[in-house]
């Protein structure tokens, strides 16, 4: 096999379609290298670790799919239209209708590569209920579901590596895209994370699937390597990001002093609940307006089951995050602390054996059997909603073929899977993350054959200036000497993301954070690095990418500041109701030097008109939504 990483490549006496890279190696990663190797191309896939350890696998409840199952009457159009509502109406909706119309054969493709779901007595797949809807429609792998569709894919990929359609590169971090004189993506610069070497790899187009910024917070359940980083660089580049104020709040994690471990809500799926022990002596306002006692002192009081008898425990999750967070700040919460009860003792056996990977997980890192005692848990910072701003040209919109799905604002650059912005509006659909990463790298597969159809020959010289960026900032990096920590830093920065940029928000908060983050940006200047060798350093890779890290929680604060309306996982008190007529558009963030410039535009709501967001009464709905193109049902 031969390539130069442009043109027409050989590939077994035959003729490759061309050469992409694919940045991150998650879901989304190995959903578009398999599916660009299916379609010809030879990739190179870069990951900041080995690809089975990318984040993918913490994923733990399972991947939504209506296949009716149980007999509910359940479709793909629910479906969409459940994820449509979750996300408040915000996400655009003709790329969710394809999504959930495409999610029942993507499940059939796993299953026929082997991904061993969980099926009932009958041989049937098994799918137990998640939060935000009253169907089963979510089909699992006991409780490390992620871990699973990880090592189906996986497999898949190597399959196309012992061809020589696919080329990994692990422990590799990418640094910068490189752009032509046109402005058109090229190659990128990439660190090799033992020796700190700088490479340059060339290609017809690059993919960036590198996951969500959750290290921004430190305390969340992303891996720590989940650091946004390399969305962030790309921003700086030019790259649009979009929707940055929408962080969803997982209901349940483990506290913990150095950072969260996720409680799947799997386990509220299977019967979970929560409560904490009453106090009749207080009162809660419920929506609609009624009071109500705290449950009875000296017994359990289920409160979501009260407050949302239809719903339950699973409530859409930042209704969740909210009303945990409001029990506890009424001094209602366990021991006197941030924190409630997750209950699995009155669980059947057999539904324990679907849990166990996520009760082990508590029992290791905190010493006690859920078995036996109630786990203490409270919300912690989860996923990123907002990403890199992408192109999603709809089936039949007149434009359809002269544009191409999933790319950013960048010619040729392409982003899927947490770290674009797509699918989920402001609050994620609970098991709708795997679904969209999934789907979006399989889009992505299939779109850039599409784009690559002339192959130009680009200078030599513009990845030689890209290297020499990369080489310059780091002798900037590694000459500093002032006194400044960045590690330190970190922890200040998480402090007030956390305090302020997460469940509740105002604006006088969040106008002191950005001064906070521009203050932080002017004392990394003046960090000092404790080791500056070249091999395995963690310290220079970290302050490498707390720079960037800094820039995108500019982009968060400032979009939260910017919008006055309470819209799914964005909570103001000063503005506590869905503001359509002036917010219901994207918000769009723009690199500048100080400070993000702010834009927004149209939400393309053309299948389902915006509606109250509704978890008190049961209703399974049977929503018309409109225009479906007939090319697709």
């Amino acid at each position: 096999m031969g390539s130069d990483g442009h043109g027409t490549c050989s590939y077994l006496g035959g003729l490759l379609a061309g050469v992409a890279i694919v940045v991150g190696g998650g879901l989304a990663g190995l959903a578009a290298t398999m599916r660009l190797a299916e379609n010809g191309f030879h990739v190179k896939l870069v990951s900041v670790t080995k690809v089975k350890r990318s984040h993918s696998v913490c994923a733990q409840g399972g991947i939504n799919a209506a296949l009716n199952l149980k007999n509910e009457g359940d479709s793909p159009l629910i479906h969409a239209y459940d994820t449509i509502k979750s996300g408040d109406f915000l996400a655009n909706q003709p790329p969710i209708v394809e999504m959930c119309l495409a999610a029942p054969k993507m499940i059939q493709m796993l299953d026929r590569f082997g991904c061993p779901f969980n099926r009932m007595p009958d041989g049937h797949l098994d799918v137990r209920r998640f939060g935000g809807t009253l169907y089963h429609r979510t089909v699992f792998c006991g409780a490390s579901t992620g871990q699973q569709l990880m090592y189906t894919l996986d497999e898949q990929v190597r399959r196309w590596e012992h061809k020589g359609r696919v080329e990994k590169f692990e422990n590799h971090e990418f640094l910068r895209v490189v752009l032509d004189d046109l402005g058109c993506a090229r190659g990128i610069v990439m660190m090799n994370l033992f020796n700190q070497k700088l490479e340059v790899l060339k290609a017809d187009a690059v993919v960036v699937a590198t996951g969500g910024p959750g290290l921004i917070f430190k305390m969340s359940t992303n891996s720590t390597f989940c650091t946004g980083a390399a969305n962030a660089r790309l921003y700086m580049q030019g790259m649009r990001y979009a929707n940055g104020e929408f962080i969803q709040i997982h209901p349940s994690s483990i506290p913990g002093h150095d950072k969260l471990r996720l409680i799947s809500e799997s386990v509220r799926g299977e019967g979970g609940r929560i409560w904490v022990p009453g106090d009749s002596s207080k009162t809660i306002e419920v929506p609609g307006g009624e009071v109500i006692a705290c449950g009875k002192t000296g017994e359990p009081w289920y409160f979501l089951e009260e407050i949302y008898p239809a719903y339950g425990n699973l409530v859409s999750r930042d209704v969740g995050a909210r009303e945990i967070l409001r029990v506890c700040e009424m001094g209602l919460g366990v021991e006197g602390k941030m924190q409630v009860y997750l209950d699995v003792r009155h669980l059947p056996e057999e539904r324990l054996h679907k849990l166990e990977s996520v009760l082990d997980i508590y029992k290791k890192f905190t010493g006690e059997d859920p078995r036996k005692v109630p786990m203490k848990i409270f919300p912690g910072v989860h996923y990123s909603m907002g990403g890199a701003w992408v192109d999603w040209p709809a089936a039949d919109d007149p434009d359809r073929e002269r544009r191409f799905r999933h790319m950013s604002n960048i010619t040729g650059l392409f982003n899927c899977g947490e770290s674009d912005y797509q699918y989920h509006g402001a609050n994620r659909l609970g098991a709708n993350s795997l679904l969209s990463c999934i789907f979006s790298g399989l889009i992505t597969g299939d779109e850039i054959p599409r784009y690559v159809q002339e192959k130009i020959e680009p200078k030599a010289s513009i990845f030689e200036e890209a290297l020499a960026i990369e080489e310059s900032f780091r002798k900037d990096l590694l000459g500093r000497k002032g006194k400044e920590n960045v590690h330190a830093l970190h922890e200040e920065l998480a402090e007030v993301m956390v305090r302020h940029v997460t469940v509740k928000r105002c604006n006088k908060d969040l106008a002191a954070v950005i001064d906070k983050i521009k203050e932080l940006r002017e004392r990394y200047q003046s960090i000092s690095l404790d080791d500056r060798g070249r091999f395995l350093n963690q310290t220079y890779q970290f302050a490498h990418q707390f720079g960037s890290m800094l820039e995108l929680a500019l982009v968060m604060t400032k979009s939260a500041l910017h919008r006055d309306e309470f819209r799914g996982s964005h909570y103001k008190p000063e503005f506590p109701e869905r503001d359509d007529k002036n917010w219901l558009k994207t918000t769009i963030a723009t690199y500048c030097k100080d400070e993000p410039s702010i834009s927004y535009e149209r939400v393309d709501q053309r299948h389902v008109e915006p509606e109250p967001r509704d978890y008190r009464v049961a209703k399974k709905s049977h929503p018309e939504l409109k225009q479906i193109p007939k090319s697709l049902l």
